[in-house]
């Protein structure tokens, strides 16, 4: 950079402020309304964030929905400010990706555009075709950044990974303060509860504390992973519990240590049995709520799906009604009436609930436009096979691929039974398809033995921590 552009740079900021001071003169009352002085921070710190986009953009987009999505105060302004950060998170990073050069684009980024075409087709078909098309458009942000910016992420997966799970860590305990001591659902309804600390929290901090090679972390981390379980539990939200155990599993399994899986069953029928002698009374008590909240959803005469049902068949009919494109994407009915879905775990009054993300989007784009999107499903169901068979091949946990791998298992279970994976507008959504492109690109060569390289990435994060076969 020669003199000239250094001095040009280094003025930018003098005229900024010159151009503020003047404008503050001369319009003084932009200046001191309320609504225009959020959106100037909020302005700036959008900048900030793309001008350091690997480092702070990912984190701040996470913000954006989780505070638009929670019961938190001024979460409203951010109902609409959360597009703006996606499309400009998009935007700049497919520029910077292409900038850069070095990413590669594989089969899960064509069927992934092949989904967003389907999405639009059967929103042009749609009786709400300015909704669905909005739908569709926040899907191919949604892609977008996962194909290009989020992946800029990866110039140091060391940061980011320890990055994910501190967050893991404080959304335990956040929430768990919250719950249990103030009485305040901040994400909104149990299933969300149950999604977050499953999906996603419970799975990442088992890893962490697996590949931690400093005791007293390892120490933190399993206790807070303890911290989601018992959230999960808290929430009652049996997806959300089939989901941790199914990750949990298969990575303890890969890994081979069956007697840590014993260990925890063990564990947990003593401290049942404990419960059971100690305090008989409080014992039938648990086990009453247990069989009617958890297993029967208070719904014992319609069997264990009983819950479920309900939602199921009425998605089924508006499949049959509408068998070929559906009903328009993120768009569904309610009796005769179409309306948009809003993203989140539980119906209202405005919202029907399909019981699972599967049936959702079977309703939305129909028989023929759910080819490309079960396609997606293979295609991730393939990687996590192939991330799978690595853990039992070398017994290495520390690669940055087994984490995702197990996040991507809890949440295609979870997603069976709850209909989030599609609504772009859910923070869980978001993170969800994020991680899913970035697995693509960490996973192992299929005849590769050491977690060093993979894709040209280096792995620092607890190589040496990493969990051998014994």
């Amino acid at each position: 950079m020669d003199k000239t552009s250094r001095i040009a740079i280094a003025g930018v900021p003098i005229v900024l402020i010159a151009g503020l001071v003047l404008l503050g003169r001369s319009l003084p009352g932009y200046f001191s309304n309320q609504q225009y002085l959020m959106g100037l921070i909020f302005l700036q710190v959008l900048v900030v964030c793309l001008w350091f986009y690997d480092r702070l953009f990912f984190p701040f987009l996470m913000i954006a929905f989780l505070w638009a999505g929670t019961d938190v105060p001024m979460s409203e302004p951010w109902t609409s400010g959360r597009w703006l950060v996606l499309g400009a998170g998009a935007s700049v990073g497919f520029v910077l990706a292409l900038k850069a050069g070095a990413h590669h684009y594989r089969p899960f980024h064509m069927v992934a555009a092949f989904c967003v075409a389907s999405a639009i087709v059967s929103a042009m078909v749609s009786e709400v075709p300015q909704l669905a098309l909005m739908k569709a458009a926040s899907l191919f942000l949604l892609f977008l950044y996962g194909a290009s910016g989020a992946r800029l992420v990866l110039r140091d997966p060391d940061r980011f990974f320890r990055g994910l799970l501190f967050a893991c860590e404080l959304s335990v305990y956040v929430s768990g303060f919250c719950y249990l001591v103030i009485k305040q659902e901040i994400w909104g309804n149990s299933n969300s509860l149950g999604a977050v600390e499953g999906v996603v929290a419970a799975p990442l901090l088992l890893w962490g504390a697996l590949v931690a090679g400093d005791k007293r972390l390892q120490l933190r981390r399993a206790l807070a992973c303890v911290g989601a379980l018992y959230l999960v539990y808290f929430s009652v939200t049996r997806a959300a519990m089939l989901g941790a155990a199914a990750s949990m599993l298969v990575v303890l399994i890969g890994v081979r240590r069956h007697k840590l899986i014993l260990k925890g069953l063990l564990a947990g029928a003593g401290v049942v049995a404990i419960t059971a002698i100690a305090a008989p009374g409080h014992f039938d008590e648990l086990n009453s709520s247990l069989v009617s909240g958890v297993i029967y959803k208070g719904q014992q005469e319609q069997g264990l799906l009983g819950s479920r049902l309900t939602p199921w068949q009425e998605t089924l009919r508006v499949i049959q009604d509408k068998p070929y494109f559906g009903s328009g994407f993120g768009t569904s009915f309610a009796g005769d009436k179409p309306f948009g879905e809003i993203g989140r775990l539980a119906s209202t009054a405005d919202l029907r609930e399909h019981g699972s993300s599967y049936l959702a989007i079977v309703e939305w784009v129909g028989l023929l436009g759910i080819l490309p999107f079960l396609l997606l499903l293979l295609v991730m169901v393939r990687a996590i096979a192939r991330v799978f068979a690595y853990l039992r091949r070398t017994g290495n946990v520390a690669h940055y691929s087994v984490p995702l791998m197990m996040v991507m298992v809890a949440g295609l279970v979870h997603a069976g039974f709850e209909d989030w994976m599609f609504a772009v507008g859910y923070y869980l959504t978001v993170l969800f398809w994020s991680l899913a492109f970035l697995l693509m690109d960490l996973m192992p060569e299929p005849a590769a033995h050491q977690a060093g390289h993979v894709h040209g990435v280096r792995f620092r994060y607890a190589t040496s921590a990493a969990v051998t076969r014994p």
